[in-house]
C-alpha cells in the first residue's frame, strides 16, 4: 500500500496487519475476516479475531485467526515478530476470560504432514478438560 510522504513507516510490532490486498486468498477464514461467511467472534482486534471450532476437539476449543493471509508460519518473516506475539498474547488473555484456568494447549500446524486443513495462519487453543500427554491418537 502507498503510503503519503509524510508518515512514517510504523514498528512492526505496531502495525496493522488487517488490510485485505487485492489479491488475498479466498479460503474460509479469509472469508470470516471479511464478513462474507457470518462468524461470533469471542474477542478481535485489528489483527486477530477469536472463534469457536465449528469441529471442536475438546470441551473449549477456539482459533485465533489472522486477519492477514498467511498460508502457515512459515509465510512469516522477521518484521512478523510482533504479530506472532500478539497472536500468543491473545491465547493467554482469552483462555482467562473463557475460564481456562487449569490449563490449556496451543496447537500451530504447518506442511502437509500436520494435517491443518485450512491453508491460513490460525492458533488452536484447547482445554476444559485434561487432555492427555499425547497429541496424536
Amino acid at each position: 500500500f502507498p503510503r503519503s510522504r509524510t508518515s512514517r513507516p510504523a514498528k512492526a510490532s505496531q502495525k496493522s496487519y488487517s488490510r485485505f490486498p487485492h489479491n488475498m486468498v479466498h479460503d474460509i477464514f479469509c472469508k470470516i475476516v471479511k464478513g462474507e461467511i457470518k462468524s461470533k467472534p469471542i474477542f478481535q482486534n485489528r489483527n486477530f479475531i477469536v472463534i469457536k471450532d465449528i469441529n471442536p476437539q475438546a470441551p473449549i476449543h477456539l482459533l485465533i485467526i489472522a486477519k492477514k493471509h498467511f498460508e502457515d508460519i512459515s509465510s512469516f518473516k522477521k518484521a512478523h515478530t510482533g504479530l506472532l506475539g500478539g497472536g500468543l498474547m491473545i491465547a493467554e488473555k482469552i483462555s482467562k476470560k473463557v475460564g481456562l484456568k487449569n490449563g490449556y494447549r496451543l496447537i500451530i500446524n504447518r506442511g502437509a504432514d500436520a494435517q491443518g486443513g485450512v491453508p491460513h495462519f490460525h492458533i488452536h487453543i484447547l482445554g476444559g478438560k485434561k487432555l492427555g500427554t499425547k497429541i496424536v491418537k
